[in-house]
């Protein structure tokens, strides 16, 4: 009797077979997510340009997303220019051509480092924060008492948080070049002995406007994008308040994988 009770229990399918099947739920999932962000962004743009502008909420989203990663996107230039600026300067020293410290640590950050640390910023100080609120307020049904009173929350919610991200992540890339440089400066000139007359002609010589212009246009593409999954993944969050960690969780990894996979296609799109 035993022996038949055994036989008739389910077996383990076989870890082949699991593995299988979970990368077929993640890889749906992932085409889910893009679908729901595509579609997401589709409604954020078709209700910007719709009356009533909420003008103060915009106000509000940009002091949030610019003013208030001001200090944390500055901080993180100077340090990320000392550092890159110090260890390009070990590297020329082996060649005697300490004079291009400038102008390689200006072309890294003005095209690389800027728009992708920037963003990377962003997600972590303001996209949190967005997905967070976004998802307690679906989950204490504040987005159903939105809809019955005649409020669209896409365009109440989602619209002035999306276009701050587009707009402030650029600016702040530029800030992120400009503190970056300063720090360069310091190690190359002020603790390496590098003539600063050098350092700047060489910056000069090497640097050019498209160069700003291929960061800021990937600053703004990560911005869309970081703020979108952010957005996407709190106002489609569930399940109380384990649901809203999850859904912050989520929205954490999918925006910094979506920076480093956006970086790559456009700066291949770009050159």
């Amino acid at each position: 009797m035993a022996t038949e009770n055994a036989d008739k229990a389910p077996k383990d399918p076989h870890p082949l077979l699991q593995g299988i099947e979970n990368f077929g739920k993640g890889a749906i999932g992932v085409v889910s997510d893009i679908g729901g962000v595509t579609y997401l962004g589709i409604q954020v743009f078709r209700w910007a340009f719709k009356r009533p502008y909420r003008l103060q909420n915009m106000f509000s989203q940009l002091d949030f997303v610019g003013v208030g990663s001001i200090f944390i996107v500055a901080l993180t230039g100077v340090f990320t220019g000392m550092v890159f600026a110090h260890q390009s300067s070990r590297a020329f020293e082996l060649f005697d051509a300490e004079s291009m410290v400038g102008p390689t640590v200006a072309l890294t950050l003005t095209r690389e480092l800027a728009p992708v640390f920037s963003a990377l910023m962003v997600t972590m100080r303001a996209g949190s924060a967005m997905c967070t609120e976004l998802g307690t307020m679906r989950v204490t049904e504040q987005v159903d008492a939105l809809e019955t009173m005649a409020v669209n929350p896409i365009q109440y919610l989602l619209v002035p948080r999306v276009l701050s991200g587009l707009i402030m992540v650029p600016v702040l890339t530029m800030l992120f070049n400009t503190t970056g440089m300063c720090g360069s400066y310091f190690v190359s000139v002020v603790a390496k002995g590098i003539s600063a007359g050098t350092f700047l002609n060489r910056t000069q010589q090497w640097l050019d406007p498209i160069d700003l212009y291929e960061g800021l246009i990937k600053g703004a593409i990560f911005g869309l994008s970081v703020t979108l999954v952010c957005c996407y993944k709190g106002f489609n969050a569930s399940g109380g308040a384990k649901g809203v960690g999850q859904a912050t969780t989520e929205a954490m990894v999918a925006s910094a994988l979506s920076i480093f996979i956006l970086d790559f296609f456009v700066g291949v799109m770009l050159h």
